[in-house]
């Protein structure tokens, strides 16, 4: 299982990527192996806003639903639109093409609530 050491992680399974004020949001490869083969992904439009901890789309697979939880508070900016005709990017590519969302940061301070890689690995066991 690969986890990145430049990104941050949620106890929900989400990783994030900083690029300034922008952050780049999707599941961890442990989330995809876990949910098997992703068949429908539900995101919220460009424009909206969420809030750390609180659900902002769901992911279907085979074996079950489950909602996506923000890693942070902000704009979402852009939206990975190829996801809808092709869910099965994020069970080859987590980390790159499987990518669901991008957020403007509106709080800083909430990336301190995130997990270091080393931290998430423990967490998962």
């Amino acid at each position: 299982m690969h986890i990145p050491k430049d990104l941050k992680y949620t106890q929900g399974h989400e990783w994030i990527a900083i690029d300034e004020e922008i952050a780049t949001v999707g599941i961890t490869d442990y989330a995809q192996g876990e949910l098997g083969d992703l068949v429908f992904i539900e995101l919220p439009d460009a424009g909206s806003t969420v809030s750390q901890g609180h659900s902002f789309g769901t992911v279907e697979a085979v074996k079950a639903v489950s909602d996506l939880f923000a890693p942070v508070s902000g704009e979402v900016v852009e939206i990975n639109t190829m996801l809808s005709d092709s869910p099965e990017a994020v069970n080859k590519d987590p980390y790159g093409e499987g990518w669901m969302i991008k957020v403007k940061i509106s709080n800083v301070d909430e990336l301190e609530n995130l997990l270091s890689a080393d931290a998430y690995k423990e967490l998962i066991g």
